[in-house]
């Protein structure tokens, strides 16, 4: 039985790789979207190899693939070759949306570029990425989460304690982040072609992403304002925002603000630290910093987190346990909310992790595995109305693979 869902009959062609793109075509698969991935001869999308790649984890099934692809069709086409250009044309006359990462220069060259993507079909709304936007002296320099959205937007340079180098951040968390832009962008066209019949050519970069997530940071450097210096855990800023960590040598995050001071001097067993004049204020904390983030230190040290997590809960404070991403998939609170999900299919993968965007009362569609690779060319030629003849015709001109080189387990 077939989920109907917000874009049940709205039709998607994939043509991007590696993550953000194929990310945004997924999130809107799993509101009932027709996707067909279209990858290249040879391995196909770089991303059928990333979790087998250090230092992703170490897993027999290959769930970085079925992360960003569950729920599409696959094809693989070569789209160097004229006759890969006849069944491109096709499936954007088929398509409401199509999807590119291609660098701009090269996009054109494969035929993928907006203005022949639109002249053979004027309604299309075209969605692109780059990694540092279509203008400007790098507009055609190649770009990845870690270089175009951490390091380039001031993201990583911040994330990081004073005295300590840049380090590597979780890869792939830009790009995830940055497909929800891109579907963001094409909800947004697909709302507006609605109102006036007109296609859209609609996009971001990783860097206008990585920007918008420091966006507290570089908007106050545009009011020419004066940064913080790093983040010290022993003498921070706001000692009520900081890591501490327990007798049972758990992390957590506490996030207090003053008005929360009181509680937290019971939490902790020091109400008499209430009528001391030197936390009397932000001011006070922040010249006291190191006092009180040693004298907090040295309490949550004295106690397990199950202690602490029932005091700080009675006294409605904010807090967090630090978890490991291990942790974080067997916690229950990713099931009750369905930010994990079944996935069919896969073996020795049960689950994988669900798009965070949510219509409350909307079903999404059922999490199904994502294609191996060039598993639906036949399918779909037949779909776009290519006979037999013509099929074995697009082998022979090389623009499909042979029939036995196709279907390799992604």
């Amino acid at each position: 039985m077939t989920t109907e869902s917000v874009f049940t009959g709205l039709k998607v062609l994939d043509v991007s790789s590696f993550i953000a793109g194929p990310a945004a075509a997924t999130v809107l698969s799993d509101f009932g979207a027709e996707v067909i991935k279209v990858e290249p001869p040879g391995q196909g999308d770089p991303q059928r190899r990333l979790s087998a790649l250090p230092p992703s984890p170490r897993a027999q099934a290959n769930y970085s693939w079925h992360l960003a692809n569950r729920n599409k069709r696959g094809m693989v086409i070569d789209l160097k070759s004229p006759a890969g250009t006849r069944i491109l044309k096709r499936l954007v006359e088929w398509a409401d949306v199509v999807i590119t990462n291609f660098p701009h220069g090269t996009r054109e060259k494969l035929h993928l570029g907006y203005d022949e993507v639109s002249g053979w079909n004027p309604k299309v709304v075209y969605a692109d990425i780059t990694g540092f936007g279509d203008a400007g002296p790098d507009a055609t320099q190649p770009g990845f989460d870690l270089t175009a959205y951490w390091s380039r937007s001031g993201l990583l340079a911040s994330t990081r304690d004073a005295g300590a180098p840049p380090t590597v951040p979780v890869w792939g968390s830009g790009d995830y982040m940055s497909g929800i832009a891109i579907y963001a962008a094409i909800v947004t066209a697909l709302y507006r072609r609605e109102r006036t019949g007109l296609g859209s050519s609609v996009g971001t970069s990783l860097l206008a992403a990585g920007v918008w997530a420091t966006g507290t940071l570089v908007s106050g450097a545009l009011a020419n304002g004066t940064p913080f210096q790093l983040h010290d855990r022993k003498a921070p800023v706001n000692p009520l925002v900081n890591p501490y960590t327990t007798s049972d040598g758990e992390w957590f995050m506490l996030v207090a603000s003053p008005q929360h001071w009181p509680g937290l001097t019971r939490a902790i067993g020091h109400p008499d630290l209430l009528g001391d004049s030197r936390f009397a204020d932000v001011e006070g904390f922040a010249k006291n910093s190191a006092v009180l983030s040693q004298l907090l230190d040295t309490e949550f040290r004295a106690r397990p987190f199950a202690h602490w997590k029932d005091v700080l809960d009675q006294e409605r404070i904010t807090y967090s346990l630090i978890q490991t991403p291990e942790e974080t998939a067997r916690d229950p609170q990713l099931r009750a909310n369905d930010i994990v999900v079944p996935l069919e299919g896969v073996s020795g993968l049960e689950y994988t992790v669900n798009s965070p965007v949510n219509l409350r009362g909307v079903p999404k569609v059922p999490a199904k595995r994502a294609p191996d690779l060039g598993e639906h060319n036949v399918e779909i030629l037949a779909e776009l109305g290519f006979g037999a003849a013509e099929i074995e015709e697009l082998r022979t001109e090389g623009a499909i693979p042979a029939a036995t080189e196709a279907g390799a387990s992604g």
